[in-house]
């Protein structure tokens, strides 16, 4: 007998958003947070990841604004940079990921650490008024962190950091918010990955569910 179920995508989509706005606690986030948080939700297929989720004042809106604005979106793996909607990108902002650069592998055993954070060393020429979405390596999170001690090194916008993993993920994120070199948000602890993170950045892209 031949399975029934829902076969419309849109319906699809307001009952899951419908479901997660019945079933988690979102009253702590300003309407600009909760919508990056329930597409991060949906992405992770879990009511209770909001627990997890901090924002610093304003991120949502300052992220938001770059976009608008054209910013880049730089990324420290591809599986964040293929999931990014480009049609829900405000300005055909150009997304980067330099992760496969051939002089990245050098790099990195020059600077005894690891390709994804070795990577951004490349990201300097676009890094002022980016929005950055780190959500594999921390040790491209907490290598941002180093680069952004120095004055001299341009700001970006709004920082997603959201880095998932056994060692050194909770406290890449913990840092990040400890430190706060520019807006950011993350997901507390262990959890994270690249298609929450991805939820995140095509959530402040365009307000569409």
């Amino acid at each position: 007998m031949p399975h029934t179920y829902i076969t419309d995508g849109a319906e699809i989509y307001r009952q899951s958003f419908a479901t997660i706005r019945a079933e988690a606690d979102l009253a702590r986030f300003t309407p600009e947070e909760e919508i990056v948080t329930v597409r991060m939700i949906h992405a992770a297929g879990m009511v209770g990841l909001e627990q997890h989720v901090q924002f610093s004042p304003d991120m949502a809106i300052a992220a938001r604004a770059a976009l608008e604005d054209g910013a880049p979106i730089l990324c420290d793996a591809y599986m964040v940079s293929e999931g990014i909607t480009r049609k829900r990108l405000p300005r055909e902002n150009e997304v980067i990921c330099t992760l496969r650069d051939e002089r990245v592998p050098g790099m990195a055993r020059d600077m005894a650490n690891t390709r994804s954070a070795a990577a951004l060393e490349l990201w300097r020429p676009n890094l002022a008024g980016a929005v950055v979405a780190i959500g594999n390596a921390p040790t491209a999170l907490f290598h941002l962190l180093n680069m952004l001690e120095d004055p001299e090194c341009p700001r970006p916008a709004a920082i997603i950091g959201c880095p998932v993993g056994f060692i050194g993920a909770a406290e890449s994120k913990e840092a990040l918010m400890q430190d706060l070199p520019v807006p950011s948000m993350i997901v507390k602890g262990r959890l994270g990955g690249s298609a929450i993170t991805v939820a995140a950045v095509n959530a402040l892209a365009s307000r569409v569910e």
